[in-house]
């Protein structure tokens, strides 16, 4: 069940709140229809609810509100807007990232590809689906980790009338089993057609709160439908009796030969049309828009209910953190029932305030509705395989590797015949003219797109957008840019050794006697170029900003520490593994020494130091952003 309470939105400058005061229900096995106008403020409402927008109220899905659940996703499926995502990504890639993310198996996601009608779709890019094929793709999102509640604005928007029959089976199905389905829709027939319940806004307030067929009787002006292929004729002579008669009709002509006429009969519009000789090809009554006419009767009204914000005091005033009992689908307080209200009347969580100042105690309860705090995304419940299903999922990878491969071997060919560049710099393709080599430019490329390309097309789930950034996530990119960035580093030196060999033999394959060192500076390069990447598009959301970062270091920074270490030095730092050995007491085993004094060089070194002093920057700029949002 869901209950929503005294929901408000926050207004903007001088103007009022898209959402007022909106009290309902939506009950499990029965599916919910949410109606307006495009700017009656559906979508603020759901966004409310699902805390992804600041405001006041409360929402409680099976009887405990969404921060209280410990895997939202698994309570809820949304679908709130277009299906986020690389459009180069595969519905099935796509769908297994939302797995990771959510904690459910790899093989839900063929159930669920089944269940939607995109087997044969399966190895589609997602920048190739139509409107509806992208409505059964976030509908598959939403049902991935077999949710009882599911939360839809309108899910029905732009299909075909197929379409729309479909996807309406399947929510209905899903009611069938007891879940409980609430969508939002600005079609009224739709909401008769569809819907167990209608609630209806105007204008951000909650106007009606309706079975569907009371809905429909109260809310929906009937009419009669005629075709004809003398239309105009036959609509001029309906108008002309009802003038005459001095009755009430309204004729709307459609498209073609097609009339809409309200507020008459199949037998007056039959015997109008008999007496004039003209041809009728059809004639049917059928249910109408909601027009001007469309108001609420004495006998709407009683059947009318809302839920009244009443509860919301007693709500609010005992909430107390969630506890390990099971989870249940009775409301979570008494809910009283009260008439339809129209925009002009205060709404009934307002009266119920009022009413409620006036009890004995009542100055100790609160007077407006618990403000609604917006809440980061949980991380991904498997960081990991998320994050190895995101760089394997999309061919920017391995082109970036290929190209770097590809620049770095030709690069090392030119070097050697045009000669004084050193072996060392000569394998990893290094001219003394570029900052980095290809292997670290395509490293931290790599890194920053772990990050860039997740703010820019957000895939982490169809209801919050961007990836959060959590220290659990930033670690599994950071293992995941090292693994890279190691294979890289690796795969360059062997094609540049090969390369070198085929085309000058072996007077340039040596290997150098320092190789260890040389080694260590090699892959703390490429490993530290891609953490930067990571870090910096992390904390400036941008591909362009990460690959920025890795540019900095030779560009930026080594002159900056150059030139203050250029100064007079008093006393050097020779003799610091030495030094460090007999501090700890012991000798280290296996040459451990030379492990040390290689890393100590290697920090030593210009870019060394200079990296690792940008890698701490950045790491303290990460986890202060990240501190910050959560004080937020």
């Amino acid at each position: 069940m869901i209950q929503a309470i005294g929901l408000t939105s926050n207004p903007r400058k001088e103007l009022p709140p898209a959402v007022d005061d909106v009290s309902f229900e939506a009950r499990p096995g029965r599916v919910t229809a949410l109606l307006g106008a495009p700017g009656a403020g559906k979508t603020t409402t759901l966004r409310l609810m699902l805390e992804l927008q600041r405001g006041r109220g409360i929402t409680y899905f099976r009887g405990r509100p969404l921060h209280r659940i410990a895997h939202p996703s698994r309570e809820v499926g949304v679908l709130l807007s277009e299906v986020p995502g690389h459009p180069a990504r595969t519905i099935r890639g796509q769908l297994g990232m939302v797995c990771a993310a959510v904690g459910v198996p790899i093989r839900r996601v063929d159930e669920v590809i089944e269940v939607v009608g995109l087997v044969s779709l399966r190895d589609e890019r997602l920048g190739t689906l139509s409107r509806g094929m992208d409505r059964r793709l976030g509908l598959a999102c939403a049902l991935l980790s077999d949710p009882h509640t599911l939360v839809l604005d309108d899910p029905a928007g732009g299909l075909s009338v197929t379409e729309g029959r479909w996807l309406h089976g399947i929510l209905r199905a899903h009611a069938a089993h007891g879940g409980t389905v609430l969508f939002s829709t600005d079609d009224p027939k739709e909401a008769a057609r569809t819907a167990d319940r209608v609630i209806t806004l105007e204008g951000g307030r909650l106007v009606a709160d309706q079975e569907a067929a009371d809905f429909a009787r109260t809310r929906l002006r009937p009419r009669v439908a005629v075709r004809s292929p003398h239309a105009a004729r036959l609509g001029a002579l309906l108008a002309k009796e009802a003038r005459a008669a001095q009755r009430s009709v309204e004729i709307v002509r459609e498209d073609g030969n097609r009339l809409s006429v309200y507020g008459s009969t199949c037998a007056d519009i039959g015997e109008t049309a008999f007496r004039h000789g003209i041809l009728v090809h059809r004639l049917a009554d059928e249910t109408g828009d909601m027009g001007p006419r469309a108001t609420l009767p004495a006998e709407g009204l009683a059947s009318a209910t809302v839920v009244t914000s009443a509860l919301l005091v007693s709500a609010s005033a005992t909430s107390t953190p969630a506890t390990d009992e099971p989870a249940t689908d009775e409301p979570a307080t008494a809910v009283a029932a009260t008439g339809a209200h129209t925009p002009d009347e205060p709404g009934p969580a307002t009266e119920a305030r009022t009413r409620s100042a006036a009890l004995p105690g009542a100055r100790n309860l609160p007077q407006l509705p618990p403000p609604i705090a917006v809440r980061q995304a949980p991380s991904p419940l498997r960081p990991l395989r998320y994050e190895l299903r995101r760089a394997t999922g999309v061919g920017t990878g391995y082109l970036t590797a290929i190209t770097v491969l590809v620049t770095s071997a030709l690069l090392s060919v030119l070097l050697a015949r045009i000669g004084h560049t050193p072996q060392p710099r000569l394998l990893a393709a290094w001219p003394r003219e570029c900052p980095l080599p290809p292997a670290a430019l395509g490293a931290g490329l790599l890194g920053a797109l772990a990050f860039g390309e997740e703010f820019r097309h957000p895939a982490l789930a169809t209801d919050r957008g961007t990836v959060p950034r959590r220290l659990g996530l930033l670690a599994a990119k950071l293992l995941v840019a090292s693994v890279t960035a190691l294979a890289l580093a690796v795969l360059t030196v062997g094609c540049d050794l090969e390369i070198l060999y085929l085309v000058y033999g072996r007077e340039l394959v040596g290997v150098p006697a320092d190789w260890l060192p040389l080694s260590a500076s090699w892959i703390g390069l490429t490993v530290g170029c891609a953490w930067a990447g990571v870090l910096a598009a992390g904390i400036f959301r941008s591909t362009t900003a990460g690959l920025a970062a890795v540019l900095a270091v030779p560009v930026v920074v080594v002159p900056l520490v150059q030139k203050t270490l250029a100064g007079p030095s008093v006393r050097k730092a020779a003799g610091f593994s030495e030094r460090l050995r007999e501090l700890l007491l012991m000798q280290w085993p296996f040459g451990g020494a030379r492990y040390i004094a290689a890393g100590a060089r290697l920090v030593a070194q210009p870019v060394g130091g200079a990296l690792m002093l940008s890698l701490t920057a950045l790491l303290c700029a990460y986890l202060l952003t990240t501190l910050r949002s959560r004080v937020r």
